[in-house]
């Protein structure tokens, strides 16, 4: 395959490769294969390859330059196709541009705008169920939180008027989706297993209620909905399947990586007093007693850094893998079509190359001239290049928003002494993240 030889990587066992190494902490196998085989390197997991690009001018060239050569996949599409169908996230070509040009409006500087009070609007509405001293799991609040501003802000929609618990049927369907990823042998669907007949029911209810969002708006709004009907009136190759794949799409995608990034900031915040500190004071200096509002993002950097940090450290998506559609030279190697090429965010946030003492939650490392020197891909939680997340800049505003005006009440301290994780599609906790909080005086 390669130009001279294949790329190295670790030994494995006939049949099952390197999947019992994989298994056993899929985070570390990451960084040892990193570490150990360098920039481009092979493993196999349950009789899949895949090469594994550890350098951030190799992620930019499958993400950026040769972007046209590469694919999200079948193993995205065996994933997720069951849930998302053709919406933004999976689809491709020509019919993936069209739908992310007609949808992009909504993600645009004057629709962010105007999607900031919502999100400090809600925020403050979950801080009101909290009590001074009660331990809380962050992640199920910052889950509810994200899902019910995503609905509010992209579809007009108040999702608490919809009889099925959203947050859980999003979550059931996300951990079939990262089982058939992670699992060397999946059970098929059609087997009633108690969690298959939990995931058809969480499908069904997310296809129910995205149903009754695309019936409950008309064509010419300026929500995204509203614009996908619109686009209706115009095109063949636009039906109200597709708008309901949209929906869903948007709600899982546009809920969880935020939900994540502020639930690890949250721990990382409460493990560290002196950091905390730091927001404290940048908060109560720019708002004193009022609510922030998206003219104040520019006055609270520490804020900004502090986010950022949280997703260098604890990347919400820690991994992603694109397929090559054509023959492509990568890093010294030829790869032909149809190769898996896997891109760890996990890896590259925590390089020593790029970042002194990389396990430290520091948010002061982030000045100008750091960034500055940084290679592009060595920092990329939202993906890069043409399939960059569309809600990039959604996902910011709204957790520096969030943590403002909870850093402006509340403190926390932590419960959960360590954090373990899930890692699959995104990087979810495999344990409820336990804060105590407290109300500050």
């Amino acid at each position: 395959m390669g130009t001279d030889s294949d790329p190295p990587g670790p030994s494995g066992l006939p049949l099952v490769g390197n999947t019992y190494q994989f298994a056993s902490d899929p985070l570390q196998f990451y960084e040892e294969t990193a570490r150990e085989y360098g920039p481009v390197a092979r493993y196999e997991l349950a009789g899949d390859e895949f090469y594994q690009v550890s350098d951030p001018d190799l992620v930019e060239q499958v993400l950026v330059h040769d972007n046209e050569k590469f694919r999200k996949g079948e193993q995205y599409h065996e994933a997720l196709g069951p849930v998302l169908g053709n919406g933004l996230l999976l689809s491709e070509g020509e019919f993936w541009r069209e739908q992310r040009h007609r949808m992009q409006p909504a993600f645009n500087p004057d629709a962010l705008d105007e999607y900031a009070p919502v999100m400090v609007e809600y925020t403050e509405r979950l801080l009101d169920s909290w009590a001074d001293g009660e331990v809380r799991d962050v992640h199920g609040d910052m889950m509810q939180l994200t899902v019910e501003i995503a609905a509010q802000a992209l579809f007009d929609v108040d999702i608490r008027a919809y009889e099925s618990d959203i947050a859980d049927a999003l979550a059931t369907v996300m951990d079939r989706s990262e089982q058939r990823l992670t699992r060397p042998v999946d059970i098929p669907d059609s087997v009633p297993t108690p969690t298959n007949r939990r995931y058809r029911r969480a499908l069904s209810a997310l296809d129910d209620i995205a149903a009754e969002i695309v019936a409950d708006h008309d064509a010419g709004g300026d929500d995204v909905v509203s614009m996908l009907l619109t686009a209706k009136e115009q095109s063949d190759a636009l039906d109200e399947e597709q708008i309901k794949d949209e929906v869903v799409t948007l709600l899982l995608a546009g809920h969880e990586t935020t939900a994540l990034a502020l639930t690890y900031t949250l721990f990382a915040l409460a493990t560290n007093p002196e950091q905390t500190a730091k927001l404290q004071e940048e908060v109560d200096d720019v708002l004193g007693d009022r609510s922030p509002t998206d003219e104040d993002i520019p006055d609270l950097p520490y804020t900004q850094r502090t986010v950022r940090e949280g997703m260098r450290v604890y990347p919400p998506v820690q991994g992603v893998i694109r397929e090559t559609a054509e023959p492509v030279e990568l890093g010294g190697y030829a790869f032909p079509a149809g190769t898996t090429v896997s891109m760890q965010q996990w890896v590259l946030h925590r390089d020593p190359r790029f970042y002194d003492d990389p396990e430290a939650f520091r948010p002061s490392r982030w000045t100008d001239d750091f960034e500055r020197d940084l290679p592009a891909f060595a920092y990329f939680p939202f993906g890069g290049g043409p399939r960059r997340c569309i809600g990039d800049n959604f996902a910011k505003q709204e957790a520096r928003l969030a943590l403002a005006t909870m850093a402006k009440d509340w403190a926390v301290e932590p419960v959960t002494a360590e954090l373990s994780f899930a890692p699959s599609i995104t990087l979810r906790p495999d344990e409820p993240v336990k804060l105590r909080v407290r109300r500050r005086e």
